[in-house]
Formats: structure tokens, C-alpha cells, sequence
């Protein structure tokens, strides 16, 4: 017979004696199962004791987890969290420089374990670390583990942390101002910084006025800290307070927005991530490619502000800009000195230009998205790009076949296009790391991007030979052409426009053409049998390569407070399919991880269901709330006897389909995943052309031919040959 569900076998061991085999009773007290363990070994005082696991991150066992004890588990008695809290906090005060470093070492270990963080706080260590790194007295590796302590400590969210000193604040801001730091100090300074700004909106204002942007771009040279200088960079901006967006500064710390506005576009923050960061020469991993997506966001998010600005016709300085567009456009003609023939002439050359609203072209630019920001595009490109502005407009002002691109109300459309596709305003995705390297090249890029852009819907309004009643038809082809192009992720804007050039209008309606054919092509009666014949093939096949890649395994991030302390696990299925393997590891593996580094498993046996999104328990808990969208739609949990539950949130979409169609061809039930739609879709299609190859230019009847009549007679003769 198999044990109960609440009898657990594991084995637990201290130090110099044989370990002790014993089914844990999940329903007696922990208190009680320790004693009897002490008993073993004749240990007096038991309350000072706990149980701890021995492998992976090796956290106390307490009455609320002792739920994720699985069969076969090593556990190690050690001394309580609370008897260890009190024996670091004194050591790390030690006379002994051997002594102290030893304890803080044990003590930046320890710091990690939430159950150990409670006690140590409630013993004011954090104070004591604090006084610690302020005394000055600690230098190199005692500081380094004095300061990954402080932060593991607070990362649990016990202290709030607007209780920190400004004499710590400073010290720590000392640090990273100093030119000659060690790295591992400079990496946990930087680090405690980006959670002060991230998690108090009252150090924000103290670590705004000790540490410029400007003293961190001179750490973004070397390869060790220069994805915490970035993140640091991020904080500082991401939480400067909205309302100063809209201000004018009147003292120097209100003037810290602005500065970084201008610091963010400023070529020398530009031109040291591009050379030393995405031109570097080591790979960039997934929390710097993140950190150069959130940059890239909070750049763009500085057009906000003119996106959402609407003009004023009657502001004098607003409407000479327009001015300013039709005097580039038409220089060398003479005004007329009435003024009415002034006006006719100036409403003339305003519907020359494209606008909607000839007489007071103002009113085009009341709309927002995307407001102002329209005007500026359409500036910096007469004023920068002057031949091409000049060609453009005039080169459709003199058509006369109804066929002109009308350049005003494009550049409006388009800019507007530009901040949805880059997605102007929003706030960064948590785990999104899509960054584009080209908008580091230029100190403009995004005007630089306009520019291309209104080239390239010029171009494919000429190549569709479009009216005035084509213009949405234009731009849903334009925006196909610059979302295709983007996505090959282009490495400078002559790049872009070699990629746009090779996405003509004829090359779109060929590639759309492509990606409908099994839909257009494959609707007859007789290619819908076959199709309905090859499918349940296919999705064989797509579940084995789903299987296979569960039994490869997968790495999964652990969710946290910060992106950078990373901590992994790894799951995958064994080969014959009938049991999960998991387990901690403390780094993001290369290649598969062996099945005996996986200490825990789940036999499939016992699993009773999948769930996803809002219905996964770790997306209903407290801590999940703060989980944005886009981690909702990488969660799943499997749900296995008795009430146990594995959660997963999936590095990114295609993990997560090939995982939670895994699981539901373990349990027999449907794939019904994105991803897997797709595949049918596209293996499908192949197949068919395979087999409908000897067809080609053949029409294929809607019905099957007639049966013939049956012949006269069945007595055939075949002459001799």
C-alpha cells in the first residue's frame, strides 16, 4: 500500500553523525518531530533547534512551508533562526577582522532566508549593518558582504524603506562617486540606490541630489556594473514625480527631470551604450537587453509631452512654424501685397502642402495623439532634410491626376502610426526585451525614424498609385512595411532603409498573398477532406516535438522584488513521460541540466490539472497583484495530489505554449495554444503543396466525377501485342 499523503520519508543530518531516516508526520508539530530528531542524537534543548534543507538555498522549514517537503528530501538540523540571528549580530561586531568577516559572509548567505530576515530584524541588525558600512571602517570584501546583507534584508519588504538614514544614503552615494571602488562594492551600492529611488518616493529627492546621471554614464565603460548603472539610470527617471513633466523648475532639485531629459537624448550617454554595451564585445544578456528596453521606452516617453499637446490656433509662435513649412516649401515666391490675394495665395499653397483645413491648417493639429508632435516632425525634416522636404512637396503639389500624396495630413497620420507601433507614453513591460539598437546610433532618432518613414509612405503611394480615397489602404500598408522591418531588428537606420526597400508594396501583397494561401487556395470540398485527413497526423506530430521539448526542460525565474538578483529553477519531464523533475539552481544553466541536479519530482500520475493567468495561486496571492499584464499571461500552475501545486511563469510567449501544450498532452486533453494553431497551420499548408504538387495550374472540381455506367459486357479482349 502506498503511505498516506501526510507521511513524508526523508532523511536529516548533522554534522558527524549518521544521518536519521524518518517518515515525517506532516500533521504532528514541527516543535515535536525536532525534539524526537535531538533525542537521536542526544541534543539537549531542542527549541533551539530547526530543520533546514540541505541542498539549494538551504531555507529554515517552518509551519507554513513544511507543505513543500517532498519524499525523499535531505533535510540538516541546524541551530533556530533565531539563536543564528544572535550569534551573527554579535560576531559582526567582533574585535576579530577574521571573525567579522567570517559572520558577515554567513550573514550575506543567511539574509536570503525570509524566516532568518524576520529575526535578525527584529534584533535591529539592519541598523547594525547600517552603522556598519557608515563607520567607513570596512573596506573591500567585509563591505562587500556588509552591503549584500543590508540588501538581501530589505528586499523582504519588513522595513520600510523611508526609515534609512541620510548619513547612510550618502555614504553608500560616496561609493559609487569614488573612482577607485571594487567592483563587487560598486555592483550592491548601485543595486541599493535603484531600491531606494524604485521603493521610496522620499529618497528619491536624496539620492537625486547626491548621484548625476552624468557621474553614472562614466561607469557604463566597464562591462562588470554597467547593467547596474543602466537599471539606476532607469529608477532615477521612471519615478521622477509625473507632475514635473508639466512644470517649469524653479530650484535646482525640481530642475532634476529636466536635467535628465536632456541627459537621456545627450550624445555622450548615447555613444557610450552603443560602443561599449550594444557594440560590445560580450553578448548581451536577457536584464541588459531589458534595461536597454526600458531606457528606450522612458527616451520615447519624453515625446509624451508634445503628443498629447494640442495647438492653439490663435498662439502666434505656433502658427509661424507653419509659416516657416510653407516659406522652405515655396522660398522665392513673391507675396502678393493685398491681403486678400495674401490669403488666397497662402490657402493655396496650404492645400499644396496636404493639409485638411486650407485656410487655418492650425486646427489639423488639434488632435491628440499626436498633437504638437506632428508640427515637430514635419520642422525637423524641412528644416534638417530641406532637398527632401522640398522634393516631396513639391514633387505632388504639381500633379495634376488626383494621384498626389498629400504631405500634411500624412506626416500627421504617420507620426501618430510611429507612437503606436513604439508605443508612446506607455510604461515598460516587466520581462519585455525588445530594444531596438538602431535608436542608439542617433542623437535624433526619432526624428531620423520620421524621416525615413514619411520617404518611405511617399514611395508606396506612388507604387499603389493611390487617391485621396486610398489613404487608409496607404497607411495600413506602410505600417505593415515599418512593423516587418523592425522586427529584423535592424542595427542602424541605413539599415532600416535597406530593409524598407526590400519591403516594396508589390513584395507586401506577395508576402500577404503567401500567408493566405491556405486559407484562399484550400477551401474547396475536396482539399477540405484531405486537410481534415492530414490534420490528426500533424497534430501527432507537433505533440511529440511538444514532449521532446518538456523532456529537453526548461529554465524558469523565480519571482522577486528585483529583476537583477535573479534566482532560477529548472523543470523538465523524464523520457519515458511519467514524471516532472525540478529544482533550484543558482544561475541560469547553459544546455540541459542533468536529472540528478533536479531533487524534487511530481509523477504524472498525480497531476489533476492546468491552469493559467488569474487562475494560477500565485497570481491570486498578495504579491502577485503588483505583476503586470504581461506576467499574468506567462503564469501557469499544475495542480497534482493531494493539494499541491507547481507554479511556473515562463520566460517568454513561446515557452509558455510549448509548456501548457506539453502538460495537456500529458493529461490527453487538448492543445489549444497560439502557437500550436499556428503550427497546424503552417505544417499543414506544406504538406498539402507537397501533395498537391503534380496539381499545379489543374482546377480541382468541386465534386468528385461521375461514376461511369456500367459497360454492356464484361468480356474483354486485349489484342496481342
Amino acid at each position: 500500500m502506498p503511505p498516506p499523503a501526510d507521511i513524508v520519508k526523508v532523511a536529516i543530518e548533522w554534522p558527524g553523525a549518521n544521518a536519521q531516516l524518518i517518515e515525517l508526520d506532516q500533521k504532528r508539530p514541527l516543535s515535536s518531530i525536532i525534539r524526537e530528531v535531538c533525542d537521536g542524537w542526544s541534543l539537549s534543548g531542542s527549541e533551539q533547534f530547526a530543520l533546514r534543507y540541505a541542498d539549494g538555498p538551504q531555507l529554515y522549514i517552518t509551519e507554513q512551508s513544511r507543505g513543500d517537503i517532498k519524499n525523499g528530501t535531505i533535510l540538516r538540523l541546524a541551530i533556530s533562526p533565531g539563536r543564528a540571528a544572535r550569534q551573527l549580530l554579535e560576531r559582526i561586531q567582533s574585535h576579530s577582522i577574521d571573525a567579522r568577516l567570517e559572520a558577515l559572509k554567513e550573514l550575506a548567505k543567511l539574509s536570503a532566508d525570509p524566516t532568518f530576515a524576520t529575526e535578525f530584524i527584529n534584533m535591529e541588525g539592519i541598523g547594525t549593518l547600517a552603522r556598519l558600512a557608515e563607520s567607513g571602517t570596512h573596506f573591500g570584501e567585509m563591505l562587500a558582504f556588509t552591503l549584500t546583507a543590508f540588501l538581501e534584508l530589505m528586499d523582504h519588504g519588513i522595513v520600510s524603506w523611508d526609515l534609512i538614514s541620510i548619513s547612510f544614503i550618502k555614504q553608500i552615494a560616496g561609493y559609487v562617486n569614488q573612482p577607485m571602488v571594487d567592483v563587487s562594492i560598486l555592483q550592491r551600492s548601485l543595486a541599493i540606490l535603484e531600491s531606494m529611488v524604485l521603493n521610496s518616493h522620499s529618497l528619491y529627492h536624496r539620492v537625486a541630489q547626491e548621484i548625476t546621471v552624468g557621474q553614472l554614464i562614466g561607469h557604463l565603460s566597464n562591462q562588470e556594473i554597467q547593467t547596474y548603472a543602466i537599471a539606476l539610470i532607469n529608477a532615477l527617471f521612471l519615478k521622477a514625480p509625473e507632475d514635473r513633466r508639466q512644470e517649469e523648475y524653479t530650484n535646482p532639485l525640481e530642475q532634476h527631470l529636466t536635467e535628465m531629459a536632456s541627459t537621456l537624448a545627450q550624445k555622450h550617454l548615447r555613444s557610450i551604450i552603443l560602443n561599449h554595451v550594444i557594440r560590445g564585445n560580450r553578448p548581451i544578456k536577457a536584464e541588459m537587453a531589458h534595461q536597454l528596453y526600458v531606457l528606450q521606452v522612458l527616451t520615447f516617453n519624453l515625446l509624451e509631452e508634445r503628443m498629447m499637446t494640442k495647438m492653439d490656433p490663435n498662439d502666434q509662435a505656433q502658427r509661424d512654424i507653419i509659416f516657416e513649412l510653407r516659406r522652405i516649401a515655396f522660398e522665392g515666391e513673391n507675396d502678393p501685397t493685398g491681403t486678400e490675394k495674401r490669403k488666397a495665395m497662402y490657402t493655396k499653397d496650404y492645400k499644396m502642402l496636404g493639409f485638411t483645413n486650407h485656410v487655418n491648417p492650425a486646427l489639423d493639429f488639434t488632435q491628440t495623439p499626436p498633437g504638437m508632435l506632428a508640427l515637430d516632425n514635419m520642422l525637423y525634416l524641412a528644416k534638417v532634410h530641406q532637398d527632401t522636404y522640398i522634393r516631396i512637396v513639391l514633387e505632388n503639389s504639381s500633379r495634376e491626376d488626383k494621384h498626389e500624396c498629400p504631405f500634411g495630413r500624412c506626416a500627421i497620420e504617420l507620426t501618430r502610426m510611429l507612437c503606436e507601433i513604439l508605443q508612446v507614453g506607455e510604461l515598460p513591460n516587466e520581462g519585455c526585451n525588445d530594444y531596438h539598437p538602431m535608436f542608439f546610433t542617433h542623437d535624433r532618432a526619432w526624428e531620423e525614424f520620421f524621416c525615413v518613414c514619411i520617404q518611405l509612405l511617399n514611395k508606396t503611394w506612388k507604387e499603389m498609385r493611390a487617391t485621396a480615397e486610398d489613404f487608409n489602404k496607404v497607411m495600413q500598408v506602410v505600417r505593415e512595411q515599418i512593423t516587418r522591418a523592425l522586427a529584423m531588428k535592424p542595427s542602424s537606420l541605413d539599415q532600416l532603409k535597406i530593409k524598407l526597400r526590400g519591403l516594396s508594396y508589390s513584395e507586401i501583397l506577395r508576402l500577404r498573398q503567401s500567408e493566405r494561401l491556405s486559407q484562399d487556395d484550400f477551401q474547396s470540398p475536396p482539399i477540405i477532406e484531405l486537410r481534415e485527413r492530414i490534420q490528426p497526423e500533424i497534430l501527432e506530430l507537433i505533440k511529440q516535438q511538444r514532449l521532446n521539448r518538456l523532456c529537453e526542460g526548461s529554465c524558469f525565474r523565480k519571482l522577486g522584488n528585483r529583476r537583477r538578483q535573479e534566482k532560477f529553477w529548472f523543470c523538465r519531464l523524464s523520457l519515458n513521460h511519467k514524471v516532472l523533475h525540478y529544482g533550484d539552481l543558482d544561475e541560469s544553466p547553459q544546455g540541459e541540466v542533468p536529472f540528478e541536479l533536479l531533487s524534487d519530482k511530481i509523477p504524472v500520475s498525480d497531476i489533476k490539472s492546468v491552469v493559467t493567468g488569474k487562475d494560477c495561486p500565485h497570481m491570486k496571492e498578495k504579491s502577485a497583484l503588483k505583476q503586470n499584464k504581461e506576467v499574468l499571461e506567462l503564469a501557469f500552475s499544475v495542480l497534482y495530489d493531494p493539494d499541491e501545486t507547481l507554479n511556473f511563469v515562463a520566460p517568454n510567449k513561446y515557452e509558455y505554449c510549448i509548456w501548457t501544450d506539453g502538460l495537456c498532452a500529458l493529461l490527453g486533453r487538448e492543445m489549444g495554444s497560439d502557437l500550436t494553431r499556428s503550427d497546424i497551420d503552417t505544417l499543414i499548408s506544406m504538406e498539402m503543396k507537397l501533395r498537391l504538387l503534380d496539381l499545379e495550374n489543374i482546377t480541382i472540381p468541386e465534386a468528385a466525377p461521375p461514376i461511369p455506367k456500367e459497360p454492356s459486357s464484361y468480356n474483354f479482349t486485349y489484342p496481342k501485342v
